[in-house]
């Protein structure tokens, strides 16, 4: 895990002083609203419907058990007792008071946190797969790649104010657990004999035009990601629209131009800076990877390992359930990663309490090194736990809300704060996402359906990934009332796919129902154990617009 170095320690503390002196002028009134907007923003302040909002930044999603203590003690002092894990892997605060979040943000500097770049103009944080560096189709750890990045662009001055936001994610497995391909820019590590390198994926994205991201080079040597990742954003800095938001994307500009056209382009201007100061040297890339060594595992015998485990799953039926669903392959024999639900039924998903974090923090240091991980799909992972433990592990996380066994299936929903708390929402998400769980609270049947993925969004700003859901549902404003589109077909995978719209919106009441109908089909419908997205992909959207739409006689 990347550690500050008295560089970084600089900048960042510098950053909280002086927004601390920009959030002073402006509630004195010596900066208007229009000026301070952009100051805020660049600290990761929103105002939302209710109170400002605050996102910290979590850079790939690693989180070490320090850090996680100081979040549940500001989450504490300055907030109302929890916070709130989003789909870019970072935390949420959706309750601080203004005039704190200066204090805030100098009691996370403490333990090498900041809010930088959380918003505005810029580029985000970097996502990655929850499961590097232990993954079994890894084919290089990406998070070395990820800090390189974060690094880069953290404070480049060229890239303060582009047309609107930049979301960078980095995949280093087969499998594709980062959703690349709904990103501005997708880096895959590929390989090329024993050469490391990366494909280059540009222009995907969500919201109101979701688009597919487009392959523009094939293969990009590892020395050159941040050179040809620079020119890549200069020429959407040069070319992407400012007048009108809404198609301010890189995904607008890459779709007028073509991808050909575009990755012409950036060929082109890549070549004015290849070997320029962005090159990586191999010292430099050696640099980075030393921060991501593997941890002190211990030598198991791996057959017996397993036996043993599986004669724990075999006397207890919950833990058997729990070990199916909420572990994880591991590299090294003997070891599991496992993944802590923040979705039992009545609770925000992704939301966790001052005492939860503590909590994490605790399991962390008992069973995984003292490191946890934010995930895409709105919970934490901890990667690295022994086989002999999981037992142990699993009665602790049971204590504190954690051991739903629901992964990957319909109730593991991604779903954004909503209408609850989200000034541009149309729609409340969470209640949503509490009718749906509660509907289906039969887990020998949501076993029987396999993974199945649910996002809910509250807006067409898509923050819970509607567009790429199984079954995605958005909520729209007709006519002042909140109501919900049914989408079905989406998918961040490989093989990546955007929902097609089912029909006409439903009332909030209507919508579990909705569920089950689309539901009942595919169970009538699919063929001996295959997956919702392959049903719906064989038999297309018309049957369940006709299961759902359907009169009653």
């Amino acid at each position: 895990m990347y550690r500050y170095d008295d560089r970084d320690r600089a900048i960042i503390n510098d950053r909280v002083v002086q927004f601390r002196g920009q959030t002073e002028r402006y509630l004195a009134g010596e900066l208007s609203e229009e000026q301070f907007l952009p100051l805020r923003l660049q600290n990761g302040l929103y105002i939302q419907r209710l109170a400002p909002m605050l996102r910290i930044a979590v850079p790939y999603g690693l989180l070490n058990s320090s850090q996680l203590r100081r979040l549940a003690r500001v989450s504490r002092d300055y907030d109302k007792g929890y916070a709130h894990f989003t789909t870019r892997q970072n935390l949420q605060y959706n309750w601080p008071q203004l005039e704190d979040v200066p204090a805030i943000l100098a009691e996370l500097a403490e333990v090498e946190m900041h809010a930088v770049q959380t918003s505005g103009n810029c580029i985000r944080n970097t996502t990655s797969d929850p499961y590097a560096g232990i993954a079994l189709d890894e084919i290089a750890d990406p998070r070395p790649y990820c800090e390189l990045i974060r690094q880069w662009s953290t404070f480049h001055p060229e890239f303060a104010f582009l047309p609107r936001k930049f979301k960078i994610a980095v995949s280093g497995s087969e499998q594709d657990r980062a959703a690349i391909r709904v990103h501005d820019i997708g880096v895959q590590i590929v390989k090329h004999g024993e050469e490391i390198g990366f494909q280059v994926l540009v222009g995907g994205g969500q919201g109101r035009t979701p688009v597919i991201a487009e392959t523009i080079r094939d293969f990009l040597p590892e020395e050159d990601l941040l050179s040809y990742l620079e020119a890549i954003v200069r020429v959407y800095n040069q070319l992407g629209r400012r007048d009108n938001k809404y198609k301010a994307r890189i995904k607008i500009l890459v779709k007028a131009l073509g991808p050909e056209e575009f990755g012409r382009r950036v060929e082109e201007e890549w070549q004015h800076i290849k070997d320029g100061v962005e090159k990586l040297t191999p010292e430099a890339l050696q640099w980075a990877k030393s921060f991501f060594t593997a941890p002190d595992y211990k030598t198991f015998d791996g057959a017996a390992s397993e036996a043993a485990l599986q004669q724990q799953a075999d006397s207890d039926k919950a833990f058997a359930r729990w070990l199916d669903r909420n572990t994880y392959p591991h590299r090294v024999p003997g070891y599991r990663a496992i993944k802590l639900s923040t979705k039992p039924t009545g609770v925000p998903p992704g939301d966790v309490t001052d005492r939860q974090l503590e909590a994490i923090a605790d399991l962390a240091d008992a069973f995984s090194f003292g490191e946890a991980r934010a995930t895409h799909d709105q919970n934490v992972v901890l990667a690295d736990v022994e086989q002999g433990q999981l037992y142990e592990l699993w009665q602790q996380a049971r204590k504190h809300g954690f051991a739903t066994p629901n992964i990957g299936t319909l109730t593991d929903m991604i779903c954004c704060p909503g209408g609850d708390y989200c000034s541009l929402a149309n729609a409340k998400s969470i209640p949503v996402a509490e009718a749906i769980q509660r509907r289906f609270d039969d887990m020998d049947y949501l076993y029987d359906l396999g993974d199945l993925n649910l996002n809910i969004s509250g807006c067409m700003n898509a923050c819970g990934h509607h567009h790429v859901g199984h079954i995605g549902i958005l909520g729209v404003d007709k006519k002042g009332e909140e109501f919900y589109q049914i989408q079905l077909g989406g998918s961040a995978s490989n093989e990546a796919s955007l929902a097609k719209v089912l029909g006409p919106s439903f009332s909030r009441a209507e919508v579990p129902e909705v569920i089950g109908k689309i539901l009942d089909l595919y169970v009538e419908q699919r063929q001996a154990e295959e997956p919702f997205i392959d049903t719906y992909n064989r038999i297309g959207l018309q049957p369940f617009k006709e299961r759902v739409y359907a009169k009653a006689n």
